[in-house]
């Protein structure tokens, strides 16, 4: 499961270019900010690399007996700056990484939402989750870590060492030889800790993946008796995801004790080498405290260039996922549609010679289809199972594009018009009816949020979902449950056609939309889609001999092609296909 989540996004991250561009531009928003806080920051090392100084100054008054006084309130005032400027620019830069992280969401979910078919159907939503939550999170860490942590370690490494070098060269020798040392080793390390930070997040998504699976069937998990097999899969994964972080953990806690340690060193070498120099009368006491106040110094701008580079680890691998779902193919992002106006005329539609298959490995669904629909009346659409009857509704909304051939629309190709535009003369209602989680009046109103109360009143008695909506405690806004589980199937039917109708569509798919209603309701909404045929035109696909004898004309689809073309009579009479899908399936399907 894993691989299948992770190939295609994978497969569109070959074209990034470096990480560091990448994440340069979902810092860009920011930058005044990151910049304030990075100064913030500066400003807080520099006074602190002053202490030394004062210290050396005290240790002189000591030494010369003169007052303390002044020296006891500068370094006091410059603890106290210190401590005032700290945490301000901490919150500085911890604010601007969540809006960083606000920023790339925003930017990630209007892309996702925007997906062709094709490549959501590549992808697993679990692993897309991921991206959008655990992966984003990240580039907190590499704005506030890694890129700042790396600007005022730098310079205040730098600072120090410049000082360090006025108090004792030779004592700086020692320590930078030291240092060295331990950048060598942290550099081999490193490398092991890119390499774990990209298979921990890729572990992230296969098991938000592998959850999501579960909890997307859940109801039939259960009734399969499957909960042990599926909760051995997902605790499998987690486990891979586990085993990841410890490995990259291992890494990273090596790297930032190295550091520690190489610290620790150059202390007590500088602290042996000093007393010698001390005794030698080289330099005095008070020099030899403040140059090893410096080397405890080193410490948080070495900590800080150690995990800026850990984190940028981390935060590459996140950035390069998060890039790689961006290049997944989208539709344009363009601004809202206005539905038709009342009265707008229907749409006629046509196939000619349409060809299609979902991938090359697969076999053709369309091998020529051709037909002809006009403005206004009920088209059925029949034939055996996997004959791309619903296919035909997926390449009228430009879910997917056929590979040759064209499709009309008011003698339009569908290639020509605008996918919004197309898609708001169209009202579709799918074979599994989805009702998202919210109330009911936000899944009628999906379509159509500036809809009327007369409106929604209308589609109400014409889906028949009044005495429902009279039942529910809050009505309206009652709450339907996580993809409608709060209403039976037919409701759910029902809803979806509602929602469709909303929308006054110029041209109407129903792909098996009363499979699910009792023999009353059907009968209800049979008379509700042929009253809607006379103003629109409507797309049936039906199993139920009720519905297609009503159609105005049955196009009997079989082996991807349009076989035969006629009214119930006729074709029962001229196409044998259809003659034996009417005196069985059609008719063991009627209520």
């Amino acid at each position: 499961m894993a691989p299948s989540a992770a190939a295609p996004v994978a497969a569109e991250a070959a074209g990034d270019g470096p990480v560091w561009r990448a994440l340069l531009g979902y810092l860009r928003p920011s930058w005044r900010w990151l910049v304030a806080g990075g100064l913030l920051s500066l400003l807080t090392g520099a006074v602190g690399l002053t202490l030394p100084l004062a210290a050396r100054e005290l240790v002189g008054d000591l030494g010369a007996d003169r007052p303390l006084a002044g020296a006891l309130a500068t370094m006091t005032a410059l603890v106290v700056i210190t401590a005032a400027l700290g945490p301000l620019g901490e919150y500085v830069l911890r604010r601007t990484g969540e809006s960083i992280v606000l920023t790339a969401r925003r930017r990630l979910v209007s892309h996702l939402l925007r997906l062709r078919i094709p490549a959501a159907d590549q992808t697993e939503p679990g692993d897309l989750m991921t991206r959008v939550t655990s992966d984003t999170t990240l580039l907190r860490q590499v704005a506030t870590d890694s890129l700042v942590g790396t600007v005022t370690g730098g310079l205040t490494l730098l600072a120090s060492v410049a000082l360090m070098a006025v108090l004792d060269p030779v004592l700086l020798a020692i320590t930078l030889g030291v240092l060295a040392l331990s950048g060598a080793v942290v550099r081999l390390v490193m490398s092991r800790v890119s390499r774990a930070s990209a298979a921990v997040q890729e572990s992230v998504g296969a098991m938000g993946a592998a959850l999501e699976r579960v909890l997307g069937a859940l109801r039939t998990v259960k009734a399969s008796g499957a909960e042990h097999r599926e909760e051995a899969a997902v605790h499998g994964a987690a486990e891979d995801s586990w085993r990841a972080g410890v490995h990259a953990a291992k890494w990273l806690s090596l790297a930032g004790h190295t550091a520690e340690l190489t610290l620790q060193i150059a202390f007590f070498t500088v602290l042996a080498v000093g007393g010698a120099r001390v005794a030698a009368g080289a330099i005095d006491v008070g020099t030899l405290i403040a140059f090893l106040m410096y080397v405890y110094y080193l410490v948080l701008p070495l900590q800080q260039l150690v995990g800026a580079a850990g984190q940028y680890q981390v935060g590459a691998a996140a950035v390069a996922r998060i890039r790689a779902a961006e290049r997944l193919p989208a539709e344009p992002a363009g601004p809202a549609v206005p539905l038709p106006a009342p009265g707008a005329p229907p749409a006629a539609l046509e196939f000619r010679d349409v060809r299609f298959r979902y991938g090359p490995e697969l076999p053709p669904v369309h091998r020529g289809l051709t037909f002809a629909v006009p403005a206004r009346g009920m088209t059925a659409f029949v034939g055996p199972s996997g004959a791309g009857k619903t296919t035909v509704f997926s390449l009228i909304e430009r879910f997917y594009e056929p590979g040759s051939g064209t499709i009309l629309l008011d003698g339009r190709d569908l290639a020509d018009w605008d996918v919004a535009e197309l898609r708001a003369a169209i009202g579709y209602v799918e074979q599994d009816a989805p009702v998202l989680s919210g109330s009911l009046r936000d899944n009628l109103l999906l379509g159509h949020p500036g809809a009327s109360d007369h409106e929604l009143r209308r589609v109400l008695r014409t889906a028949r979902l009044d005495g429902l909506v009279a039942r529910l405690p809050a009505g309206l806004d009652s709450l339907v449950g996580h993809r409608g589980t709060k209403l039976s199937g037919g409701e759910r039917q029902r809803v979806a056609i509602a929602r469709a109708l909303l929308r006054r569509p110029r041209l109407l798919l129903l792909d098996e939309a009363t499979s699910q209603l009792d023999a009353v309701n059907e009968a209800a909404l049979r008379d509700t889609v042929a009253e809607a045929a006379r103003t629109t035109t409507v797309l049936v696909v039906a199993h139920r001999l009720s519905t297609v004898t009503l159609a105005d004309r049955i196009v009997v689809v079989d082996g991807g092609v349009a076989r035969a073309v006629g009214t119930h009579a006729e074709l029962v009479a001229a196409d044998p296909l259809y003659a034996e899908l009417a005196a069985t399936q059609f008719l063991a399907a009627a209520p």
